[in-house]
């Protein structure tokens, strides 16, 4: 057999693929090598001004954005009311709040549990109900090993959302696997984003804290977008209702 130098079963070409979160940190990472594997994206974010600069570094034409606060089921509903029929959905947004959970109020919970859990899920279960997810595709979440593989003190909050959304993922990968729809989350480790210089630990106990992972670092968000690539394209063709674990091995000690 003769070496085919367009074989790439990792391509996203012909496909739309719409990301969530896209003005910064994974979810910018994740647009940007999508477009790189051909696909045409869709972002979206509150913040107009970094929605562009992420536009800006994309491969390839044919992209666009749109403004929606996902906190809200009118943003919600704008966004799936506004956007083509999709090949690929990944769902990047997210936020963190550590506190002790014995000083973890409801509203705290509520706060975390609309962006982390609520959005994810109301989009998604929008965007099947009123078809725009093509016959096959693919959904990725942006989950973490924080409370489904790891527990530390200060992180229940953030925890019990990602635990919540894996489980989730799990149901919707079971009941829409006959439309063909794959549902996986991705779950990294610590990754060198600006949300985790925003919060409890100090610049010091960070660089400490990396000497944890067998590989020596945190990951970058370009590490969790590449794997959110794999599971946007046809190379993950067998793959639903599984969480692939990208944490520099720390959850192996």
């Amino acid at each position: 057999m003769l070496f085919d130098s367009t074989y790439n079963p990792f391509s996203l070409v012909g496909k739309t693929i719409l990301i969530t979160g896209a003005s910064s940190g994974i979810g910018r990472a994740t647009a940007i090598e999508c477009s790189k594997m051909g696909a045409k994206c869709i972002l979206t974010a509150r913040n107009e001004e970094r929605l562009q600069e992420t536009m800006s570094n994309l491969a390839g034409e044919g992209h666009q954005y749109i403004m929606a606060d996902l906190a809200s089921n009118e943003g919600i509903e704008l966004l799936v009311n506004t956007v083509p029929t999709l090949e690929g959905v990944a769902l990047c947004a997210g936020i963190s709040h550590a506190v002790p959970i014995l000083y973890s109020k409801q509203e705290l919970f509520d706060k975390v549990f609309r962006i982390n859990f609520f959005s994810p899920v109301e989009t998604l279960r929008l965007l099947i109900r009123k078809k725009k997810l093509t016959n096959p595709s693919s959904v990725v979440l942006v989950d973490s090993i924080g409370g489904t593989r790891r527990w530390t003190p200060g992180n229940g909050i953030y925890g019990s959302s990602k635990a919540a959304l894996q489980s989730v993922m799990q149901y919707f990968a079971v009941e829409c696997g006959h439309k063909k729809i794959r549902i996986n989350t991705i779950n990294p480790g610590m990754v060198d984003t600006p949300l985790i210089h925003k919060g409890t630990l100090s610049e010091e106990q960070l660089q400490l804290d990396q000497k944890n992972y067998p590989l020596g670092r945190y990951g970058e968000p370009r590490d969790v977008a590449l794997g959110i690539v794999y599971m946007l394209s046809d190379a993950a063709s067998w793959m639903t209702g599984q969480a692939l674990v990208l944490d520099g091995g720390v959850t192996a000690k």
